[in-house]
């Protein structure tokens, strides 16, 4: 199994075993409690667990070789889930926006218990939420792969809630005030709306085949403009499905040399391309060299 698969599934699986574990402690937080601060964000936990578990279901998928009806793999199953993710994420962002306004101009807001005991239980999901964020955020640095990004926006997402949670509890047991955290849930819902849009867009282009990113497309130009043996380029095309780049390029050499010297600058100049872009599936054409160039 290749090292960035690896990685997404250990990605995958942390976020399964966080998410139950999220659920199971404000279960204990809300009985203990009663706080509405603490069930919305033991719905949103709740939420994450069915994310994370699509999430992991698509990676294992994406993760699957080649095969005779997917010739080019399924790592848009990747894109696919980021896609719902997105939508997933805006539907709460929605809900956590109702939410807060509800509270902010609810007449009667109701009085919480146990403060201390949910502030304990909601540090502990801090604790375990950052700890996640940050092996998703490294994995997806590494493997680029959309759904463990999309799936560590929605807990970085989590934070604010949580830490909305924690100075309601704060201020109902210093100051008998309960509506501290709508202004930092609304907060939330728009940072949520925000990335969700990104991500969305991120894999509705990659569903559609965009091209790279101008970026990428630039550093592939240049390697085949400096490799030894290549006159010209063309039809150079790109897209992107899941975490995986595809790279088609038309490349003119001179057309009095050998078969096998003209290979070995094609196979020097996917090689190139495959160390900047590891996992890169690349396809090179020969073409004689145009006259003129």
């Amino acid at each position: 199994m290749p090292h960035a698969t690896r990685l997404n599934l250990s990605a995958g699986i942390a976020s399964v075993i966080t998410a139950l574990a999220l659920v199971g402690l404000k279960l204990w937080a809300l009985g203990e409690t009663q706080s509405l601060s603490v069930a919305a964000s033991l719905a949103d936990s709740a939420l994450d667990l069915m994310m994370s578990l699509g999430a992991l279901a698509a990676i294992f998928y994406a993760a699957r070789p080649p095969d005779d009806d997917h010739a080019f793999g399924h790592s848009s199953a990747e894109d696919l889930a980021a896609l719902g993710q997105a939508v997933f994420i805006l539907a709460s962002a929605g809900v956590i926006a109702f939410a807060a306004i509800g509270r902010l101009t609810a007449d009667a807001p109701v009085p919480l218990t146990a403060e201390g005991r949910g502030i304990v239980a909601m540090t502990l999901s801090i604790l375990l939420t950052l700890a996640l964020v940050l092996w998703q955020r490294r994995v997806a640095a590494r493997t680029g792969n959309r759904v463990v990004r999309a799936d560590s926006l929605h807990y970085l997402g989590d934070l604010l809630p949580n830490l909305g949670a924690i100075l309601a509890l704060w201020a109902s047991a210093q100051f008998g005030l309960v509506r501290l955290d709508a202004a930092i849930a609304l907060a939330a819902a728009a940072m949520l709306a925000v990335g969700a849009l990104g991500i969305g867009k991120g894999a509705w282009d990659a569903l559609m085949d965009r091209a790279a990113d101008p970026d990428v497309i630039a550093r592939i130009e240049s390697l085949a403009r400096s490799q030894p043996g290549v006159h010209g380029f063309h039809d150079l095309k790109t897209r992107r499905a899941g975490s995986r780049l595809f790279v088609n390029l038309h490349v003119e050499l001179d057309g009095q040399q050998s078969l096998n010297a003209a290979h070995a600058i094609g196979a020097a100049l996917k090689h190139a391309i495959l160390a900047e872009f590891p996992g890169t599936d690349v396809i090179i054409h020969f073409d004689p060299v145009r006259d003129g160039d």
